[in-house]
């Protein structure tokens, strides 16, 4: 790895993750390029701010369960690809049920250049310290519907206040919201703002 890049649980304690890109359970269906290992990735400034997220998180009685850091370009492709290819069904009820996957990147879902590849930037949720139940929070992981939006409606009271719980934990810590995506911070002062990186993690 580049030398300012560390695997998060190495840096952050008590995070729990599931690199669901390294396994068979992500909108493409099958373990994406780039990711041979399920261990997220991330720069030491995102562990930093990860560090005290995690600490304002347990004073709610919440820890936080990552999904996806680091991404290399190779993966971001990956995804171009996919939505380029002929529609099989196989993931679409659970995660883009309402749009065709080739509007994936014109609704905002996938972009050509993300965030992620620069290496601050962090899909998250929370869950109950005291069961390790997930917070529900009114949609999956990478649900590319308008139900996955901040203030969507549709979803209950308890869900929207959780999601909101989650906001406000991350932003006093220093990350930034992205309207399309409860689940996706990004960190307001990254080292690499104008680098997409291309390791694999592994």
């Amino acid at each position: 790895m580049k030398n300012d890049f560390v695997f998060v649980d190495e840096f952050v304690s008590g995070i729990r993750w599931d690199a669901k890109y390294a396994t068979w359970d992500n909108f493409t269906g099958k373990p994406v390029d780039g990711y041979a290992a399920n261990r997220i990735v991330g720069t030491r400034a995102l562990c930093r701010a990860l560090e005290k997220a995690r600490e304002n998180a347990a004073s709610f009685g919440f820890g936080l369960l990552l999904w996806d850091g680091y991404r290399p370009q190779c993966a971001v492709d990956c995804f171009l690809r996919w939505s380029k290819q002929p529609e099989d069904g196989r993931t679409k009820p659970k995660h883009y049920p309402n749009i065709d996957r080739s509007e994936i990147v014109e609704k905002g879902y996938v972009s050509a250049k993300s965030g992620h590849s620069r290496g601050s930037a962090i899909d998250l949720t929370l869950y109950y310290l005291a069961t390790g139940t997930l917070v529900p929070m009114g949609g999956d992981f990478d649900l590319m519907d308008s139900v996955s939006h901040h203030g969507a409606k549709g979803i209950t009271q308890v869900e929207a206040r959780n999601r909101q719980y989650l906001c406000s934990i991350m932003e006093a810590c220093g990350f930034i919201s992205y309207d399309c995506e409860w689940w996706h911070y990004m960190l307001k002062h990254e080292p690499y703002p104008n680098t997409y990186f291309d390791f694999p993690i592994k």
